[in-house]
């Protein structure tokens, strides 16, 4: 009886009572199952409407930001300070901008055409208060190597189809501002290298969000990223992303990335 009250009953009633996981499952049903890397404009969801490259990867960002809402935070200020670094096509500015109406937000974001979806939709559904920089993070001004997929998962680790796009030192942007409410950081496998350049440049921040990536071909390095988080006082906690069956045996050789988590860091 415990097992069906937690399993079947309480995610029906959630279902009936939470309008964004009604809108999720609307959104499933008709773009779920979407042919991907399919770009489909004036998408409608809620009261807006979007432009999106890839439909399903946009469902179960929607799932993650609006349901889950994994970006929640709390803060005294009435105007706090967003560093989105990996913006995407918006939905995440959308969400700050939901949780905070006078959220002063930083967008980045890679991918030189991803970073036009990105412009389009915020200008758009009237979303103020978003500067958009269409550069990577990264440890320097000078440019990086970088792979697009078309929609959520460019990367400096893409293995081809890899140019030279501009970049910004994430370091010089927090040193710039006094308080800084909520930094996230999701750059698909650049995270380490940025955290390394930014150990004595975090002291401003309140709230950290980072995605962590294990690429197969590169020794991991979630303990340092631990580590910068410690020497910074922050208190984590760490979500797994993806979940492989028989990790004894299975070691997600076959795959690029081994492992995949989200890790939360706050300060009291």
């Amino acid at each position: 009886m415990k097992y069906l009250l937690k399993n079947i009953i309480r995610p029906l009633y959630y279902y009936i009572k939470n309008k964004n996981e009604r809108e999720f499952y609307r959104l499933y049903d008709k773009w779920g199952e979407y042919k991907r890397y399919e770009r489909v404009n004036n998408v409608k969801f809620c009261k807006y409407s979007f432009d999106v490259p890839d439909l399903p990867s946009f469902v179960w960002q929607f799932k993650e930001i609006f349901v889950d809402e994994i970006y929640k935070f709390q803060t005294d200020s009435i105007a706090p300070v967003v560093l989105d670094c990996g913006s995407n096509i918006g939905m995440s500015c959308l969400y700050f901008k939901k949780l905070f109406k006078n959220a002063k937000i930083k967008a980045f974001e890679a991918d030189p055409e991803i970073a036009k979806v990105l412009k389009a939709n915020i200008a758009n559904n009237k979303i103020n208060d978003v500067e958009i920089i269409d550069k990577a993070v990264w440890i320097s001004n000078e440019g990086i190597e970088f792979g697009s997929d078309g929609a959520d998962g460019g990367s400096v680790n893409a293995s081809n189809n890899k140019v030279k796009i501009k970049s910004i030192r994430l370091r010089d942007f927090l040193e710039n501002e006094t308080c800084i409410d909520l930094l996230k950081i999701d750059i698909e496998g650049a995270e380490y290298n940025v955290l390394k350049d930014c150990n004595e440049s975090l002291k401003n921040v309140q709230n950290i969000f980072i995605e962590y990536h294990s690429w197969n071909s590169e020794s991991q390095k979630l303990s340092e990223i631990l580590k910068i988080l410690e020497n910074n006082r922050f208190r984590y906690y760490i979500e797994g992303i993806t979940k492989r069956k028989h990790p004894f045996v299975n070691h997600g050789k076959d795959i690029n990335m081994d492992l995949q988590l989200n890790i939360f860091g706050y300060k009291y």
